[in-house]
């Protein structure tokens, strides 16, 4: 497969993201969505867990089935939260062995209920960046927040802590975000210390104004009143509210190519639909 820094330096990427399964229907929706996306010949695919790598186990086994099966380059992430140095060398060390050669590393969700990381394990993404190079000739990506982290303790604070990280990494992937000039301040903001790392949009397709307003509250991420006002009016019209996600997502990926956005990652929820309607309206496939 390839190197994922190699992708971007080649031009626009287009990935998708998924997550680990966690029970047998969700496999199978899992499945279903992965063979019609697959069809689009995609940069790459990545695969993400639960809080406190509650599905972590599944992760392995569907970035093996994309790398291996659909012969996509595929991209497991890999939290710090509660695990410790051991278990996080071991699950590198057999990513290595199986030929995958791409690690998003992440700080992760806290487990519910914890307020902070037990002592000895991780505490940081770039401390996790440098055990992953060290274990072998991985490209390294990280996340990135162009609104600022939701536990930063100020936005000085929070640009200083992303610019080191960024330093570290070859490529970032963005938390899901709305308006463009965040995105475009975030960036601008990084090369005026010095870092040029390439920044992915992650989009996410709305479609359900409940779900988008519980993760853009965790995520401290601004869900615009006029997004949710579509929504809400198209009340259980899931067709309505998908063409709706389409459009909002489609607008934001021609405002970021515009940009000089290197590329875009489209965060699916495990479905096919919206992702598939934003790559048609843009004409990538």
């Amino acid at each position: 497969m390839a190197k994922i820094a190699d992708l971007i330096a080649a031009g626009p990427t287009l990935s998708f993201e998924f997550s680990a399964p966690r029970d047998p229907a969700g496999n199978e929706r899992l499945e279903r969505a992965l063979e019609r996306l697959a069809r689009l010949r995609p940069s790459f695919m990545s695969v993400t867990y639960g809080a406190g790598g509650s599905t972590r186990g599944p992760t392995a086994e569907v970035v093996s089935r994309i790398q291996h099966g659909l012969h996509i380059t595929g991209m497991p992430h890999l939290t710090c939260v509660a695990h410790t140095r051991e278990e996080i060398t071991t699950i590198i060390d057999r990513y290595r062995d199986d030929g995958i050669e791409n690690l998003l590393v992440l700080h992760g969700d806290l487990p519910e209920g914890t307020v902070d990381v037990p002592t000895g394990h991780f505490h940081h993404a770039i401390d996790l960046a440098e055990l992953v190079r060290q274990r072998g000739p991985f490209s390294v990506g990280v996340a990135a927040h162009p609104e600022g982290h939701p536990r930063a303790s100020s936005r000085e604070d929070d640009l200083a802590h992303h610019a080191a990280k960024l330093a570290a990494a070859d490529f970032a992937i963005t938390q899901f975000f709305f308006r463009v000039e965040h995105y475009e301040r975030f960036v601008e903001e990084l090369a005026k210390r010095g870092v040029r790392t390439p920044v992915i949009p992650g989009i996410m397709p709305p479609t359900n104004a409940e779900g988008v307003a519980r993760m853009s509250a965790a995520n401290a991420t601004e869900f615009p009143d006029e997004i949710r006002t579509r929504l809400e009016k198209a009340g259980n019209d899931v067709a309505a509210r998908r063409e709706i996600g389409v459009d909002v997502a489609t607008r934001l990926c021609e405002q970021l190519r515009r940009a000089g956005a290197p590329g875009v990652h489209l965060y699916t929820m495990n479905f096919a639909e919206a992702s598939l309607g934003v790559v048609s309206a843009l004409g990538l496939r």
